[in-house]
């Protein structure tokens, strides 16, 4: 742990993204890692990571409000899912070399949904426009104080082994002649 408390790190704060660190902590108490811009906590809950940001992004999708908890999960998505999870929510992040998936919000209640509807359109069961409706329908629910399952943990496994090194392209060869072109160029 650093040698200052997140607590104290985050008085300094914006309001927006103050109220929704202080959640986090709230949860799964001091960070692992504090510095004056992020707090990071690691294997707390379902998460491989949560970050809180002094940095918050206004975001429209269901309704105005402010994305600045991160939370990560191991996951491998296929490359052709990747835009469909695009056009249901700008907020979930692919990280493909990494084998990691994240949804950033403004607390981990609305990470579980928007990652558990990930896992929906990665599998087939969705759409991006079905999830789009259904995260839309959970967000009210959640405020009519009605079960949203989707809201409450993550409905899957994440993985292990999810990295994705891509494929070679360029031979040893390939390079090698590269190399000398450029020396002989100077």
């Amino acid at each position: 742990m650093d040698e200052h408390k997140g607590s104290d790190i985050i008085r300094d704060w914006p309001e927006e993204s103050r109220e929704a660190a202080q959640l986090v902590i709230d949860a799964h108490g001091e960070p692992h890692e504090a510095t004056p811009s992020l707090l990071n906590w690691y294997g707390v809950g379902p998460w491989k990571r949560v970050t809180a940001s002094r940095t918050f992004h206004e975001h429209h999708f269901p309704v105005p409000h402010i994305d600045s908890v991160e939370s990560s999960v191991d996951y491998r998505v296929p490359p052709e899912r990747c835009a469909d999870l695009a056009r249901f929510d700008g907020s979930v992040v692919v990280e493909r070399t990494a084998g990691e998936v994240s949804a950033r919000c403004h607390d981990e209640q609305a990470n579980f949904l928007a990652l558990n509807l990930m896992h929906d359109i990665v599998t087939g069961l969705r759409s991006a426009e079905q999830a789009r409706n259904y995260y839309a329908k959970a967000f009210l629910d959640y405020r009519r104080k009605e079960p949203t399952p989707y809201m409450d943990r993550l409905q899957f496994r994440p993985d292990g082994n999810t990295a994705d090194p891509d494929e070679r392209v360029l031979s040893d060869e390939d390079l090698q002649r590269a190399v000398e072109e450029g020396r002989r160029k100077g």
